[in-house]
């Protein structure tokens, strides 16, 4: 137990709002991470009932930055109508950004630093640049010195057809530059060697959009609508759930990733998604003098490396370590959510979680934690169906982990995620029987 919790200071998320998660291109185009992040913070605070000037500090995640808010927390902050006073910090851990951002504040409060924090993630997926080859710009940087117009018509007169072909940025940040394989890539390496068949994938995948679609109503609850400038409309809703989505429609999709004999297609693996989701993390002392019921207990947290080529095995790394931080067992989870950024990553974590002899070999364990059951796997449907906005899906699944707690009478859930370039972040929540109704 850390010093800070011998002192009673126990980190509880208090409340959290998220925008509708919204596929890249779409109706959230004309809308930066900055203003969705603004959106949903704004939101959370006004239907929270905690005041601006209540908040300590500010801690957002972003995987993808915009080059016109280097700290687009900060920015937020401020067009939040959050005090100048008040710090901002943006983090990030790739697909852990928004669970990392979680990490930071649940450590300000019980460290004694702040008694609530406002935390989460944005992501537009939209906008991430296209990048020029270096070629392109070492060449205008040449034009730009030259002085007289021979000079300049010499240097305008040098460029290629292949200096004007762009390289997109997103497809850049997606891949590892350590192992060289895209996220996708090391999906069907884990899909090869631990024996999953595009059958079970695709299965999954229809789960994942049947229990989204089930659970629509209860999402509804946690998202804020959102002004498109795009649509002209108002957005209340995930746009990529599809209800009617069949095992036999996503056989006829084809592999992406390995044309041949791959098994990982745009049926069974996440879309790329605009959003944010901003929570309230706050000293349980605190709440309990606001007269607020949190949503849950921030029990402790773990983050681990794996093998960049095997990256989607995060979780199974991840999880023991929180669990053994807690004194839990894998049993005593009420409900577990491990983001689907591939169904056969998800996959791939329940069978290791189960294998002593591939948790040794996978997650430098030395015995398996058991059968993860997929009756409380992801229960309100994944990032298959949802989206996956690279920098919030942390927070998304922390928040909806708690909900789904309190809404089924659970008492010990844990949120992971993967993350690209080889590592896993894991945080458990508790939820005592005593609190009653948030």
């Amino acid at each position: 137990m850390s010093p800070a919790r011998r002192r009673g200071r126990r980190a509880v998320l208090v409340a959290g709002r998220r925008t509708p998660f919204c596929k890249a291109g779409g109706v959230f185009e004309p809308l930066s991470a900055p203003d969705l992040g603004r959106i949903a913070l704004t939101e959370l605070l006004l239907r929270s009932g905690v005041g601006a000037d209540e908040i300590d500090a500010v801690v957002f995640g972003c995987a993808g930055s915009p080059a016109d808010a280097a700290n687009p927390a900060r920015v937020i902050a401020l067009r939040s109508g959050l005090d100048h006073r008040t710090p901002a910090l943006t983090v990030q851990r790739n697909c852990a950004s928004g669970m990392e951002a979680i990490v930071q504040a649940l450590r300000l409060v019980e460290g004694g630093e702040a008694q609530v924090v406002a935390c989460g993630g944005m992501e537009s997926m939209s906008n991430y640049p296209i990048v020029f080859p270096r070629s392109y710009r070492r060449r205008l940087g040449k034009l730009a010195r030259s002085k007289s117009v021979g000079a300049k018509i010499s240097t305008a007169l040098s460029f290629r057809a292949r200096d004007f072909k762009p390289e997109i940025a997103l497809l850049q940040g997606l891949t590892d530059p350590t192992c060289g394989l895209s996220m996708g890539q090391t999906a069907e390496v884990l899909a090869r060697e631990l024996g999953i068949g595009r059958d079970e994938q695709d299965a999954h995948a229809v789960l994942s959009h049947q229990r989204a679609a089930k659970a629509a109503e209860r999402l509804a609850a946690e998202i804020v609508p959102v002004v498109s400038p795009g649509a002209k409309t108002t957005i209340t809703a995930d746009d990529a759930v599809r209800p009617e989505q069949s095992v036999a429609q996503l056989a006829k999709l084809r592999p992406v990733f390995a044309r041949q004999r791959g098994t990982v297609t745009p049926g069974n693996a996440c879309s790329v998604t605009d959003g944010a989701c901003a929570l309230l993390v706050a000293d349980e002392a605190w709440a309990e003098k606001r007269g607020l019921t949190p949503l849950a207990r921030l029990v402790t947290h773990s983050v681990a490396g794996v093998a960049p080529e095997r990256m989607g095995l995060g979780p199974a790394a991840a999880l023991p370590r929180a669990l053994k931080s807690a004194g839990w067992t894998l049993d005593e989870l009420g409900l577990v959510e491990i983001n689907e950024a591939f169904a056969v990553q998800v996959l791939a974590c329940v069978k290791v979680l189960a294998d002593a002899e591939l948790m040794k070999t996978h997650a430098d364990w030395p015995e398996a934690l058991g059968e993860l059951s997929h009756d409380r796997l992801n229960v309100s449907g994944g990032a298959i169906a949802l989206g996956h906005p690279v920098g919030v899906s942390g927070a998304r699944i922390v928040l909806r982990l708690a909900h789904d707690l309190n809404e089924r009478g659970l008492e010990k859930g844990a949120a992971s995620l993967c993350v690209g370039g080889g590592q896993g972040q894991a945080v458990l929540l508790e939820r005592p029987a005593d609190w009653g109704t948030a």
